[in-house]
C-alpha cells in the first residue's frame, strides 16, 4: 500500500511540473525558466530550469548543463553567483540547477551531496543522489527538446566533487564534466568504463578543498586532485605524461590519447582560492575569485567539443 500511495505522489509530482511548464507569461510567451520537483526514494527533490531565449523560436535540440552547488549552497545560489544563466541564454544551452539534500537537525539545514566520503548529511545519510540527478538527466532530456548526447555536468566544490561520481557511475549519459574547485572521493574503481572528458579547475592556494590533499573545510581529509584527474586519463586511454604550459597566474595541463585528442584538462591559478573563476565575490568572508580565467567561459569552450558516440 505504501509503494502505491508514493507512486501516486510521484504521478501528482509529475504532472503538477508539467503544468507549469506549459503556463504561458503576461505577454502570452512560452515560460523559460520554473521550478521543479521529483519524488525519490521518499524525498522530495528539487531543481530549477532554465531555456535560452531562443527555446521556442525553432525545433532545433539543445545541449543541456547539469550544475551542481557546493556545501551549503542551493540551484538558486548557483545560479545568482557564477551567472551561469548567462552564459546559458548566450550560447544557447539549457540549464538545470539541482539542489542537494537538506540536513535535517542543526539550525541551518544546509544542502549537500553524496559524492563518496563527503559531505555531511548526504553523505553520513547515504542518499541516493546519482539515482536523483540520473532520474533528472532523463525527465529533463524527455520533456524539453534535449540533444541526450550533449549532456554535460559541472559543479563547484561538493558539487564538483559529485560530477565526479555522476562520471563514475552513469558515464553512457554524461558527455563531459567540469569540476571546479572539488577533488574526486568517489571510490577510484580502475574495472569500471568511464571514458568521460574531463576539465579541472582549481587554485593551488584553495585551503577548504587543497588540490594537493590533506585536511580541509569541515575537517574532512581530501585525497590530492591529481588522482581523480590520473583516473580519468587513464579511463580515456590518454597518455600518462602531461603537457605543461604556463601562463601568467595559472598553469594549463593536458592529457592527450592515441590520436592525440585532449581528453583532460586541469587548471590550477595562483590567484583567487576555494572560489568560482570570474564571478564576483558575493560574501564578506568568501575567498576571492581568481581574476587570471573565467570559468564560465573555459567550461563551455571545453564541453561543446564533446558528445556521446
Amino acid at each position: 500500500m505504501e509503494g502505491i500511495e508514493m507512486k501516486s505522489m510521484f504521478i501528482c509530482v509529475m504532472i503538477s511540473v508539467l503544468s507549469i511548464c506549459c503556463k504561458k507569461d503576461e505577454n502570452n510567451s512560452q515560460l523559460h525558466r520554473f521550478q521543479g520537483t521529483l519524488l525519490i526514494d521518499g524525498w522530495e527533490r528539487t531543481y530549477l530550469v532554465n531555456l535560452p531565449p531562443t527555446y521556442y523560436s525553432n525545433n532545433v535540440s539543445r545541449p543541456l548543463v547539469l550544475a551542481l552547488h557546493g556545501t551549503g549552497g542551493s540551484a538558486s545560489q548557483f545560479e545568482k553567483d557564477y551567472s551561469f544563466t548567462e552564459k546559458a541564454n548566450r550560447e544557447n544551452f539549457v540549464v538545470v540547477y539541482a539542489d542537494g539534500i537538506r540536513k535535517q537537525d542543526g539550525p541551518f539545514g544546509i544542502r549537500t551531496w553524496n559524492a563518496g566520503s563527503c559531505c555531511d548529511y548526504a553523505a553520513y545519510a547515504n542518499i541516493g543522489d546519482t539515482r536523483f540527478l540520473s532520474t533528472l538527466i532523463d525527465s529533463c532530456s524527455n520533456r524539453f527538446n534535449i540533444d541526450k548526447k550533449r549532456v554535460y555536468v559541472t559543479g563547484m566544490s561538493n558539487g564538483s566533487m559529485m560530477a565526479y561520481r555522476l562520471a563514475a557511475e552513469i558515464p553512457d549519459k554524461i558527455a563531459a564534466i567540469a569540476c571546479v574547485s572539488g577533488n574526486m572521493v568517489f571510490m577510484k574503481d580502475p574495472a569500471r568504463k568511464a571514458a568521460v572528458p574531463l576539465l579541472h579547475i582549481h587554485s593551488m592556494i584553495d585551503t577548504k578543498v587543497p588540490f594537493n590533499g590533506g585536511t580541509g573545510l569541515g575537517n574532512y581529509h581530501f585525497p590530492p586532485a591529481m588522482e581523480g584527474i590520473h583516473y580519468f586519463a587513464a579511463q580515456n586511454a590518454c597518455d600518462t605524461n602531461s603537457t605543461e604550459e604556463i601562463f601568467d597566474g595559472y598553469v594549463k595541463r593536458y592529457w592527450k590519447n592515441g590520436t592525440g585528442a585532449t581528453l583532460v584538462e586541469c587548471y590550477l591559478t595562483t590567484d583567487g582560492g576555494h572560489s568560482w573563476p570570474g564571478a564576483p565575490t558575493h560574501r564578506p568572508r568568501a575567498d576571492p575569485p581568481s581574476e587570471r580565467i573565467d570559468a564560465n567561459s573555459m567550461i563551455w569552450n571545453f564541453f561543446k567539443r564533446f558528445s556521446l558516440p
